[in-house]
């Protein structure tokens, strides 16, 4: 099942089911539990109506029993012997007994004769009850079955005691049929049952219009995304819906992501042309010495042929980093004393054209972590682009700046215009006074040592320097 939509529908179908099952389930249980407990109650009620009368010493022949087709009635005397039934009932069961013939007993108060009165009005009442009572504790409630009439249907019987005056105590159970609630249940239960398919397509058919429409616009981000990878076109962007929702964001961010990649291939290819560039130059001017030396031996310049093989050397070099840095390598974990190799880097560097100043405290340690040779790549480009543009002083100072370490190089130079001040850090990219001192440069020094900078955690940033030329300041995160 690979649709969204589809996979959507059918959990969100199956979702509804359940919860109308179980709602359903809970509707039928209090529906059963409020008709059991109504017929708990006309159960009772005829129960004590009945259990009244024998109280009251009424005869069992003249109990009034209008609805005894509907409210099953029978008698049973201490011992549970069956004394009385209402009419009709031919079978019962869930009471004490499932008798329904009565047994005659001559100690039932009920049909004692009207003589007693007699003794009663003498004041000689042998310990009897001046009249009987009914028990007001709460009835005994049970399920049972009544055939009534040649009718079996099932019951709730309630057993209520009654005491005669004549102190024999009689128990009625009183039936309530249970055919409504049952009908009530299985009038629900159909209908449940019916309207559960219904409302459930229902709701599969909604949710598959809804998930169609709200995926509309993944669709068409879809074929958009297509396009451009047939087309190989990272100037086109797919459209953006108006909502506010994931969608939307999922388009914004999928035109952020074909910005980058546009921008990250442009400068890729830029990248290619410079360097095709910058290489085809020393080695065209090398190819060309090496044909003149082939012809005329004694013509050959090897000074200038070294000098473009170094200069080739470099540059590959230099390509080599960055697609180094380009691929994501990871800085080493080395910690390094950056006073240290400072003063080392400037000790190798005995044929510079001005002399360099070294500002480090001799007792302070600043320690960071990285690769040791990409940070003294990138003293040692900032100090080439110093002595390129320095009239008379080089410096460069290593102090703690909050939680890292700042390295700066300063020069007396021209300076850095503030609108250059960030395209100098692009590849390839030279200032038109740079061109006219650069010696063989390829205007990636700058861009190297950035990209180490950003590598290792710092920042690589150029101000105006005290003494009128560029301040480069190298800031390093200091070693944990």
């Amino acid at each position: 099942m690979r649709s969204v939509r589809a996979r959507a529908a059918i959990g969100a179908t199956l979702v509804v089911a359940v919860a109308l099952v179980a709602a359903g389930l809970a509707v039928l249980l209090v529906l059963r539990d409020n008709l059991i407990g109504q017929a708990d109650l006309q159960a009772e009620v005829a129960a004590r109506e009945v259990a009244g009368q024998l109280a009251l010493d009424t005869r069992y022949e003249d109990l009034d029993l209008d609805d005894a087709e509907d409210h099953p009635v029978q008698v049973t005397d201490e011992e549970g012997r069956v004394v009385f039934v209402s009419k009709g009932l031919q079978a019962v069961s869930g009471t004490r007994s499932p008798g329904v013939s009565p047994v005659p007993s001559a100690s039932v108060g009920a049909t004692a004769s009207p003589d007693d009165d007699d003794d009663d009005d003498d004041g000689d009442d042998g310990g009897r009850p001046a009249r009987g009572e009914v028990s007001s504790d709460d009835p005994d409630l049970s399920d049972g079955t009544a055939t009534v009439d040649g009718k079996h249907a099932d019951y709730r019987f309630a057993a209520v005691e009654a005491t005669t005056s004549a102190g024999i105590t009689l128990t009625v159970h009183a039936g309530a049929p249970l055919a409504p609630e049952q009908e009530a249940v299985d009038t629900v239960r159909g209908a449940m049952l019916t309207g559960l398919p219904v409302l459930l397509a229902v709701v599969a058919g909604v949710t598959w219009l809804v998930t169609r429409r709200a995926l509309r616009p993944v669709e068409g981000i879809r074929r958009e995304m297509a396009a451009i990878t047939a087309s190989e076109d990272l100037a086109r962007r797919v459209p953006e819906p108006g909502s506010r929702d994931e969608i939307a964001a999922l388009a914004r961010t999928t035109n952020e992501t074909l910005t980058v990649l546009e921008a990250s291939v442009e400068r890729q290819r830029r990248f290619v042309a410079d360097a095709s560039h910058e290489l085809r130059s020393p080695i065209a001017s090398l190819r060309t010495q090496l044909e003149v030396a082939e012809a005329h031996p004694e013509l050959l310049d090897l000074p200038g042929a070294v000098a473009d093989t170094v200069r080739l050397q470099a540059l590959a070099a230099d390509l080599l980093l960055l697609a180094r840095l380009d691929a994501g390598e990871k800085p080493g974990a080395a910690r390094l004393e950056v006073g240290a190799l400072v003063r080392e880097e400037v000790s190798q560097r005995a044929g510079d054209r001005i002399p360099v100043t070294v500002e480090v405290a001799e007792d302070a340690a600043y320690e960071v972590s990285g690769s040791r040779g990409q940070v003294a790549r990138v003293v040692g480009n900032l100090l080439d682009n110093a002595q390129r543009h320095a009239e008379g002083l080089v410096a460069v100072s290593v102090a703690a700046d909050g939680r890292g370490v700042r390295v700066e190089v300063r020069d007396d130079g021209a300076g850095v215009p503030e609108d250059e001040r960030e395209r100098i850090f692009e590849r390839f990219v030279r200032l038109d006074d740079a061109r006219s001192r650069d010696d063989g440069g390829a205007g990636l020094g700058l861009a190297i040592a950035r990209d180490v900078a950003a590598r290792h955690g710092g920042t690589l940033t150029v101000h105006r320097a005290p003494e009128g030329g560029a301040a480069f300041r190298l800031w390093l995160p200091r070693a944990e």
